[in-house]
């Protein structure tokens, strides 16, 4: 279906809510009181690689940290009820066939983090966990793989993760694998090859869900293609208001509609903002080329740190990410969007969402631009449930 300005109009006095005007004291208030309720519920943290290089006793998320995005009192102060924790694999890996080690040691950590902070986690591998979960006070974690590198082009490995946990695989990283192309790498496929169709169908099978974030235009639009179950972006925002080859489309999700599934808009400047946007694509071949020039890994990470205080991106206020929400609820319909931060995977945030404390401010602004209760808590979790919940009925022993 084309969006025209008629239906765009449509779709937003739909979304109003059809009271009085609320003051930013009423929004404040109503903003608490839903994520008191709503199963907020984030696609996309990566607080697990920052801890494990460092251990639990270094980095003791019981404690409120000065630094970093996420800890359990943050975590709470924003009423997070639902994580997809990151089991990310760096693309290194794939060259030096560990990334299936190296995704076991991620998914055991998320594990034993979950059981570290037991009154606080616990691991969650069905939508009815999560719901219970919740309901008794805690935060339900879920595991998501970073990169279908991680399976080393094997579907028992596949099946294998999703024995230990794992509810969704983003199908890249920043790297193309051999059976699907990256959106910041050189194509080599157009796409998914036959074994790429292989994974999604496996994945269908298995109740898993399909990330598509990270992953190629054309990657995407042949998931869909193939997909019988809904498929989600974990942590991606909307190309139309920032180009950068990790957003979505317009036409991808127009699919995502057909499909049933989920863009979980992603809070880096750099998916949020068209200057951030052309700065941040530059990112990626000069990422290469240090990792060309030298195997050690504290230089490496002197010269990305160099690079990027040489190319800054320029602020942005937190109300962009309410932008690319409704702009993706316009193209795709207010079924299919949610929140998927990218926490602790960033370098910088925008400005007034600087951690996972300030989920509340996302709220504020949905009720602020008159968006109703209803599609905001849509929007917070309800989204994201559904999926998890669909994708589980279409699996298959």
């Amino acid at each position: 279906m084309k969006i025209t300005p008629l239906l765009a109009l449509v779709f937003l006095v739909a979304c109003r809510s059809d009271g009085p005007e609320r003051s930013a004291e009423d929004r404040h208030a109503a903003a608490q009181r839903i994520h008191a309720s709503a199963p907020v519920f984030d696609g996309h943290n990566d607080l697990p690689g920052e801890i494990r290089g460092k251990g639990f006793d270094a980095y003791d998320i019981s404690q409120r940290l000065d630094h970093g995005h996420t800890d359990i009192p943050r975590l709470r102060a924003g009423g997070v009820g639902a994580q997809f924790w990151s089991a990310y694999v760096p693309a290194a890996e794939m060259r030096t066939k560990t990334a299936a080690r190296y995704a076991r040691e991620q998914i055991e950590l998320i594990r034993a983090m979950c059981a570290r902070y037991p009154a606080d986690f616990e691991l969650a591998l069905t939508v009815a966990d999560v719901e219970r979960i919740r309901a008794a006070g805690r935060i339900a974690g879920l595991i998501g793989i970073e990169g279908g590198h991680a399976i080393e082009s094997s579907l028992d490995i596949l099946r294998e993760f999703h024995g230990r946990g794992a509810r969704y695989m983003t199908l890249t990283h920043n790297d193309t694998t051999d059976w699907a192309d990256a959106a910041t790498d050189e194509p080599q496929h157009g796409g998914l090859t036959s074994f790429g169709e292989d994974v999604v169908r496996e994945m269908n099978r298995l109740g898993m869900l399909i990330d598509i974030s990270h992953v190629s235009a054309d990657t995407m639009r042949d998931v869909l293609r193939v997909s019988r179950a809904p498929v989600i972006a974990s942590h991606s925002s909307a190309f139309a208001l920032a180009p950068h080859p990790r957003n979505v489309p317009d036409d991808v999700l127009r699919e995502i509609t057909r499909n049933g599934g989920l863009v979980m808009v992603n809070f880096a400047p750099a998916f949020l903002d068209p200057e951030a946007a052309r700065i941040a694509v530059a990112w990626y071949p000069a990422m290469r080329a240090i990792e060309a020039g030298t195997s050690d890994q504290k230089e490496r990470a002197e010269r990305f740190d160099a690079w990027r205080k040489s190319n800054p991106l320029p602020a942005v206020p937190y109300s962009r990410v309410v932008d690319h929400i409704e702009h993706i609820a316009e193209v795709a319909g207010v079924a299919h969007v949610g929140l998927g931060s990218d926490f602790d995977g960033i370098p910088s945030t925008p400005v007034g969402l600087e951690d996972v404390s300030r989920y509340p401010a996302v709220t504020e602004e949905l009720l602020r631009r008159g968006w109703s209760e209803a599609d905001v808590r849509k929007v917070l979790g309800e989204n994201a449930v559904r999926v998890l919940r669909e994708c589980e009925r279409a699996a298959r022993p």
